[in-house]
């Protein structure tokens, strides 16, 4: 056939390939976003009117993201300029012993921080990015699937019981653990076919236990506590070159490995059948790219700590600065990860001049990068799903529940009375054994005991019923006080009122709370309101706006201030210090509460329907849930002052409930009540057994012997 100038000819499939004319093709430009095509042919000449439209296009889609890389590093290169002048303009030789000082703090100390900061954000950014594409999910990252808190972990317990191995290799230490999170992040995961939703919950679970653990180790060396927490917040803090060039090879070797699979994670945008039906083995393209994306987060974590919010937010910043092809994914993300890092750090290093060694950039990166991620949120595109209940779960459901849940009742009510007597009646002798409380110290024993048991059972019914709430409202099974930084609010509420007010009481200390759990939920209300609360959106928000509240927290707990320690003992939900006014206090605020949340549960069978199904029905949905999240907000803030924020309580009772079957609002409710009631009673008993005489805090054994119970929930449910 011959050709006639100007005509384009039709495209034939290349041998063992597909032509751009297939489905597959069509599916691949739209994941695409039209910008490449998957056939040998793609890369022949284009015809002149076709490459005048693809460049600009091309332009457009770096354009954005180039902006802000060329932003960040604008800023930070000015900030350390500002640092470097008054080095650079000193005469050489040092003229006296003050100047050489200083020149070589610069250039050992200073400068290879800077280096450390644009490296550890590079490597996080390309580890979030990596597990973003490769599991098609937005909100894979480091932090949220536990693979950070597992090298975190991993690197405690080193330090503490075998620091000789940390000599040995603690790149291998934090490797080990990290492997060992992901591992059974993805065998959760495995079962519900790695959906974005069961990942994130089951990273956050992980995360959960790793960092109770750590946390428990932490405060039980006491001697170490200020140390271990400035740097597992992550702290950049150099004293010579070792940290940064220890990095630049580790980088450089994983980028080339992710250029090796550029192409296979362009196939894997084609979803599961599209890529199978290409020749892609997806489980190979997964295990590659998440053990490179688990080794670089291993790495950065060896080195300066944790830092979390990175491999989130510079992912997101660059889809939603324009991004769509994975290779520009992989490459902006990186950029803007170093830039956010180094910016952060160079900031940090400007404002707090001889004291930014102590304050952990971990922390304080998720103060610029919070706002920026939520004022970004309105751009990204989600969808809206309804809960279900496992399949599992509604087979037990048929066992424990029948028809009204009566008989679910008649077995979960003495086991209730069983665990609250046990916790009265039942503990540790001065001889350092177990036995029933003697009859003539009832009165001694009961006047310690009762305050606090009432206090965690309380907190716990509280907590419990606020992440039910919060779950049927946003359709988000994620969704609690504690994941969306209403507890964290509440916490820098209650740190407000500590550092301004000499001795704030108790119910000034509540109010503080209340404004600050309220404050959030406004916040993550107008961020998500113009999606109808869509489940990503919300969490998304909650994330950042609780990553910038902690950070705020733990750089006020890194000054060394007495204050900051009673803090963050209070932060791990200890009830040693609750008073019989408090306990009544936190009984009171329960019985009244939960009142409340049970005259409102239509509302809360109505609303996971849907918007349109429950103003069909006649729900006022602006009124009602303005409502719900009032009381989920009060809810949060009376149980915080109890029990602290790191309780989980409310991610977790809930699901058991959920995975019981218990789906209807009311029963759930009661369910999910004393579920969380009877886990910080029963943690309340073990953290004041187990390695008496000393205690560990209520909420973070909660987290210890909650978490593994709803693994193996999730692992049965289908």
């Amino acid at each position: 056939m011959t050709k006639r100038p100007g005509t384009p000819q039709a495209i034939s499939p290349a041998p063992g390939g597909i032509g751009t004319a297939g489905p597959c093709a069509t599916a691949a430009g739209d994941a695409a976003a039209g910008e490449v095509s998957l056939s040998g042919a793609a890369e022949r000449p284009a015809v002149t009117g076709s490459a005048r439209a693809v460049f600009p296009q091309a332009f457009r889609a770096h354009a954005g993201p180039a902006a802000v890389v060329a932003v960040l590093m604008g800023l930070a290169l000015l900030l350390a300029f500002r640092q470097a002048a008054p080095i650079l303009a000193a005469p050489q030789p040092a003229p006296d012993a003050a100047s050489a000082m200083a020149a070589t703090l610069f250039f050992f100390s200073t400068l290879p921080r800077m280096a450390t900061a644009l490296l550890a954000g590079a490597c996080l950014a390309l580890s979030g990015a990596l597990f973003q594409l490769v599991l098609r999910n937005p909100l894979a990252s480091p932090t949220t699937l536990g693979i950070s808190a597992g090298a975190n972990l991993a690197l405690v317990a080193a330090m503490l019981f075998m620091p000789g191995l940390l000599g040995f290799g603690r790149d291998l230490v934090a490797l080990t653990g990290s492997l060992l999170a992901a591992g059974l992040v993805f065998l959760m995961g495995a079962r519900h076919q790695f959906s974005p939703f069961s990942l994130v919950m089951s990273g956050l679970v992980v995360s959960l236990w790793c960092g109770a653990l750590a946390a428990v180790l932490t405060l039980l060396n006491d001697r170490y506590l200020e140390s271990l927490f400035i740097w597992g917040a992550g702290s950049l803090s150099q004293q010579s070159w070792t940290i940064p060039l220890s990095l630049l090879p580790k980088l450089g070797l994983a980028g080339l490995l992710v250029v090796l699979l550029l192409r296979p994670l362009f196939l894997n945008e084609l979803g599961e059948a599209g890529a199978k039906a290409l020749g892609l083995r997806m489980a190979e393209l997964r295990l590659a790219a998440i053990v490179i994306a688990v080794a670089l987060a291993a790495f950065v974590t060896s080195a300066v700590g944790v830092i979390g919010f990175i491999g989130l937010v510079a992912p997101t910043i660059a889809r939603l600065a324009g991004t769509r092809r994975p290779g520009a994914q992989l490459f902006w993300s990186t950029l803007i990860g170093a830039g956010l890092l180094f910016l952060t750090d160079t900031a940090l290093m400007a404002l707090a001049g001889q004291i930014a060694d102590f304050l952990p950039t971990g922390a304080v990166t998720a103060i610029f990068g919070s706002p920026l991620l939520l004022i970004l949120l309105p751009r990204l595109k989600t969808r809206h799903r309804v809960m279900q209940a496992p399949a599992a779960g509604r087979r037990v459901a048929a066992v424990f529940a029948g028809s009204r849940g009566g008989a679910a009742l008649r077995v979960i009510l003495p086991v209730a009375m069983l665990v609250l007597l046990l916790a009265v009646f039942f503990g540790r002798s001065p001889d350092m054994s177990f036995r029933l409380m003697p009859p003539a110290l009832f009165g001694d024993l009961l006047s310690l005991r009762l305050p606090r048991i009432l206090a965690a059972f309380a907190a716990g019914m509280m907590l419990a019923a606020a992440g039910s709430i919060l779950q049927r409202l946003t359709g988000n099974e994620m969704a609690s006080p504690e994941v969306l930084g209403i507890s964290a609010g509440a916490t820098l509420g209650v740190a407000v009122a500590v550092f301004v007010i000499a001795a704030p009481g108790l119910f000034t200390q509540l109010g503080f709370s209340a404004l600050g759990a309220f404050a959030v939920l406004a916040i993550i209300v107008l961020t998500a309101s113009r999606s109808g609360l869509q489940p990503e959106r919300v969490l998304l928000a909650g994330i950042a706006l609780g990553a910038m509240v902690d950070a705020v927290v733990g750089v006020i707990g890194a000054t060394g201030d007495p204050r900051a320690i009673f803090l963050l003992r209070w932060m791990s939900g200890s009830t040693y210090g609750v008073t019989l006014e408090g306990a009544m206090l936190a009984g009171l605020a329960a019985a009244l509460l939960l009142s409340l949340t049970a005259l409102c549960r239509r509302w809360l069978d109505l609303l996971p329907l849907g918007a349109s199904a429950a103003s069909a029905i006649g729900v006022p949905l602006r009124q009602a849930r303005l409502a719900l999240m009032g009381l989920a907000g009060l809810l949060s803030a009376a149980a915080t002052m109890s029990v602290g924020p790191l309780s989980f309580v409310g991610l977790m009772a809930p699901h058991l409930a959920r995975q019981l079957g218990f789906t209807r609002a009311a029963p759930q409710l009661l369910a999910a009540c004393l579920f969380g009631g009877l886990l910080m009673v029963a943690a309340d008993w073990i953290g004041r057994s187990a390695v008496y005489p000393y205690e560990i805090p209520a909420g973070l054994v909660s987290a210890l012997i909650g978490a593994p119970f709803l693994i193996v929930l999730m692992r049965r449910g289908r």
